[in-house]
């Protein structure tokens, strides 16, 4: 294994799983992040046997949290600080598109609060607690709908509670929230100590992973219509995977 250690959030399945069977191929030290437990450890005991010392190379460690929820991300950094965990990559991979508006328990449209919210905040905890290496990278997927994402640049919904009372579209909401972050990213970028950079990476059209499924709404119901048209998992993890390793 070498020295660089990458965490991976929503790395149990679909593309964070896929990024980590890379990363571990690579001779990395991988930590996945993932909100079922169980399913988590599974995933990790799957990619030890990719790592190039074979299958005495030890699991992937794991950590469980619901990135859904802010008192969680922040738990969730400390836990990797406490483990005197020293990040060199973080690859904000966990995302979703809700097809109906609700509300998680800190008050936020939930789209936003997984797909922004959880890797500024995970980030921002994260140097607080010192866990972040000093010539860290911090990787956020983005979108390719990100072009219809709508901001008011005067008075910017960073908390998506507008959508409650103007119709709810899916993907307009979900291509919003990704907009955000993607400012958000840029603009880390410009204030992160010297040494540390941070990226956006479209995965573009991807096939076989589940955010169109368990999005549900409309998302699922065009899904098929772009299949012929989308990249394998494989292809699309080809850019964070890049940052990741070069």
């Amino acid at each position: 294994m070498n020295s660089t250690t990458t965490v991976i959030t929503g790395g149990a399945s679909g593309l964070g799983l896929v990024t980590a069977r890379h990363l571990v191929k690579a001779g990395q030290n991988v930590i996945l992040v993932g909100r079922d437990a169980a399913r988590t450890r599974a995933a990790a005991d799957h990619v030890r046997t990719l790592a190039p010392t074979g299958d005495n190379a030890p699991a992937p460690r794991t950590y469980a949290a619901d990135l859904g929820q802010w008192s969680q991300v922040r738990d969730l950094a400390a836990k990797l600080a406490a483990d005197a965990v020293s990040v060199d990559v973080l690859i904000n991979n966990a995302g979703a598109a809700f097809p109906r508006y609700e509300q998680t328990v800190d008050g936020v449209e939930r789209t936003y609060a997984l797909n922004h919210h959880a890797p500024f905040l995970l980030t921002h905890a994260l140097l607080a607690e010192g866990a972040l290496a000093p010539v860290a990278r911090i990787v956020n997927l983005s979108t390719f709908v990100e072009k219809r994402g709508r901001l008011d640049a005067t008075d910017p919904d960073v908390a998506g509670t507008s959508w409650r009372s103007r119709f709810y579209n899916q993907i307009n909401v979900y291509a919003t929230s990704k907009l955000v972050s993607l400012l958000a990213t840029r603009e880390l970028a410009r204030r992160l100590p010297d040494g540390m950079s941070s990226y956006n990476a479209n995965p573009g059209m991807v096939k076989g992973t589940a955010i169109n499924s368990n999005a549900g709404g409309l998302m699922r119901l065009t899904a098929p219509l772009f299949r012929p048209f989308a990249i394998t998992p494989d292809e699309g993890v080809q850019t964070p995977v890049w940052l990741a390793t070069t």
